[in-house]
């Protein structure tokens, strides 16, 4: 399985994902979310930060299906799905991740027709990586 390598600023994100848990990196000054993480704030130019916990839930902002030819590590993956979700609490950060059947479900469990931009989704966890599973009405 391919795995992040997380940097510096980035490895609280995937510290907290380990442990089922969406934080969002945001300002400690002026309490603007940011993502990516990153040291300072664009906002307000401050250097304190914190890890907010978020829901989770947001919707489909944008999605592509990824077909061969790719990487060699992803051919024998594909065709898969590479959602971007805008999340509920901050509309201005966007996660990008995979949209599955289930929790633990492997790529290409949800069928590609099933995907809509606007469709209301959340996350979930496997194997310390956030997934996205559409929110059932």
């Amino acid at each position: 399985m391919l795995r992040p390598v997380p940097d510096t600023d980035g490895a609280p994100f995937w510290e907290y994902a380990a442990q089922g848990e969406l934080r969002v990196q945001a300002c400690a000054a002026c309490g603007e979310f940011r993502f990516p993480p990153r040291p300072c704030c664009p906002h307000c130019q401050s250097f304190e930060s914190e890890w907010r916990p978020v829901s989770g839930r947001g919707r489909v902002w944008s999605y592509v299906v990824a077909h061969p030819p790719l990487l060699p590590d992803y051919a024998a993956r594909a065709p898969y799905n590479v959602v971007v979700v805008e999340l509920d609490e901050a509309p201005r950060i966007r996660l990008v991740g995979n949209l599955v059947a289930g929790a633990g479900q492997p790529l290409g469990s949800l069928p590609p027709e099933s995907i809509r931009i606007g469709a209301r989704v959340r996350a979930v966890f496997h194997d310390g990586l956030p997934q996205w599973v559409l929110e059932r009405s």
